[in-house]
């Protein structure tokens, strides 16, 4: 999808403020500093649209971008980040437990994963998690430039076995500096959040 028009349309921090168009909704969840919001940035062609930090665990509600009138892109807090206090990880996690088990019109989640690393505790978890609530799953490995390519399939089978990743949910490697693999995570959304996009997309 060509984006041409996308807004931050709402900070949500409980369901009475979640958007009411009905548009089909994306989720995207990952470890703080993961490379959320540059991933969302980049799939947009926005450089600083979802706020980018080199402090994790900034984003602290939820945030639908109105990507397109058709969809959101829904950013949740990052995870695992030690410095965020046990009273702040346990809000984030009511909040973002009431969405993933109330949104009727939640479509899908993207896990991002950090590529260079062996996916972690917490990654295990939250792909649980997800299928638990029998979401459909796309996980993305993040930072994929950073790695050599002849690790590329190794990369792969290792956060697909540590993952135990379900046989009907997908892998994409993705460098939001260079946008590997951004065709594949559009495609992904588009298939399931049932829209589409302009003709000719790169």
């Amino acid at each position: 999808m060509k984006v041409h028009e996308v807004d931050l349309e709402i900070s949500a921090a409980s369901a009475a403020q979640y958007p009411t168009t009905g548009y089909p909704e994306i989720t995207f969840v990952g470890r703080s500093n993961v490379g959320k919001s540059s991933l969302i940035n980049r799939m947009i062609d926005r450089k600083s649209m979802a706020r980018t930090s080199s402090v994790p665990g900034k984003t602290q509600t939820l945030n639908f971008y109105d990507v397109e009138h058709k969809l959101y892109f829904v950013d949740v807090p990052g995870y695992g980040y030690a410095k965020v206090s046990k009273t702040a990880r346990m809000k984030f996690a009511a909040m973002i437990e009431e969405y993933l088990s109330t949104r009727k019109v939640l479509r899908g989640a993207v896990l991002l994963v950090d590529a260079r690393h062996e996916p972690s505790e917490d990654d295990v978890s939250m792909y649980q998690y997800l299928k638990y609530f029998n979401i459909k799953v796309l996980v993305v490995g993040t930072k994929v430039d950073k790695t050599s390519r002849a690790k590329r399939a190794a990369i792969i089978n290792q956060i697909k076995r540590t993952l135990d990743l379900n046989q009907t949910d997908d892998l994409v490697l993705f460098s939001a500096e260079t946008g590997e693999g951004k065709p594949q995570v559009w495609q992904w959304l588009e298939a399931t959040a049932g829209v589409t996009g302009d003709e000719g997309e790169e």
